[in-house]
């Protein structure tokens, strides 16, 4: 793989990372346009080529943590007070003051909402991670050809057509239930389909169980963290478990792909939320509709 490829597969991943018009689908169809083209790089399905997407998706992790540290940093300072409360003792005499302390203490105690989402972001990633397994065992192969992919990327077009014609959101942090989760968890674990959007299905679940499109956001690109971490973790161990793997990819290739698809990412993610709370998703339903249809006219289905 030359450092170009590299560079290029990174701008592919940090592009469509957080472009809800799924990752998985471009990179796989940037890299077999490349092997049609005389390319050297290993084979999509290769333990190499799987490492090299396992690197590049690490960068587009730094790009989340980049654009939202500010309401990450709140989120992780909003914990650790719920925590710091939760444990602390009563003051001291507290006890003679009466039940209308302890009332209140405890009605505090039921308000730890920061705790409470770290809680249900902990629910979504488990979902996501139980149904993973399944679809992992499944197997992915059996959608990965074309008119499969063609079609689900059909779906992810209607579905973002949807989001900006949504009924209001009335749900904010105060309103996330454990079904909630369970529905966003779901969601995130059939984006593991491809041509199937993570970002836009997520956000997508978010909004029609009526979360506000700011917390719908940072709902769906916060757990995307542990969860892409686990998924990489599992991948990466099942790679650099094969007997066959080698240095195909040179260290320079890795290097180049995370770090353009750290930087590409992050304006990538800068234009999604801008896009998300302005209500005009319908540009990117667009693309991947004739993205669909284009695949099908470059490879049409055999019958």
């Amino acid at each position: 793989m030359t450092l170009l490829e590299a560079g290029l597969l990174g701008i592919v991943q940090g592009l469509f990372m957080f472009i809800p018009v799924s990752s998985t689908s471009h990179l796989a169809l940037t890299q077999h346009w490349l092997l049609d083209r005389g390319s050297g790089m290993p084979e999509p399905d290769s333990p190499e080529m799987i490492l090299f997407d396992i690197v590049v998706h690490v960068g587009t992790l730094v790009s989340i943590i980049l654009v939202m540290r500010g309401s990450l940093g709140r989120l992780i300072a909003g914990i650790l007070g719920d925590v710091r409360y939760a444990l602390a003792r009563p003051p001291r005499g507290a006890h003679r003051r009466g039940v209308q302390h302890d009332d209140g203490r405890r009605r505090k105690l039921g308000e730890l909402h920061y705790l409470r989402m770290a809680w249900l972001g902990v629910v979504t990633v488990a979902v996501t991670g139980v149904l993973g397994l399944i679809v992992r065992a499944v197997g992915t192969e059996q959608f990965a050809n074309p008119a499969a992919i063609a079609g689900a990327l059909f779906i992810t077009g209607a579905i973002l057509w949807w989001t900006d014609t949504t009924g209001p959101q009335w749900r904010d942090a105060r309103h996330l239930t454990v079904w909630v989760a369970v529905g966003i968890g779901v969601a995130q674990a059939a984006a593991l389909l491809p041509g199937l959007s993570r970002s836009g299905l997520t956000i997508a679940m978010a909004l029609l169980l009526g979360l506000h499109r700011k917390l719908a956001a940072e709902y769906s690109f916060f757990i995307a963290i542990p969860t892409i971490l686990s998924a990489v973790a599992v991948q990466a161990l099942d790679v650099l478990g094969e007997p066959d793997v080698t240095l195909a990819i040179g260290f320079s290739a890795y290097a180049v792909g995370f770090v353009v698809a750290a930087i590409v990412g992050a304006g990538a993610l800068l234009a999604v939320l801008k896009l998300l709370y302005q209500a005009r998703f319908r540009f990117f339903s667009v693309y991947v509709v004739a993205l669909a249809i284009a695949i099908l006219v470059v490879q049409p289905v055999h019958l």
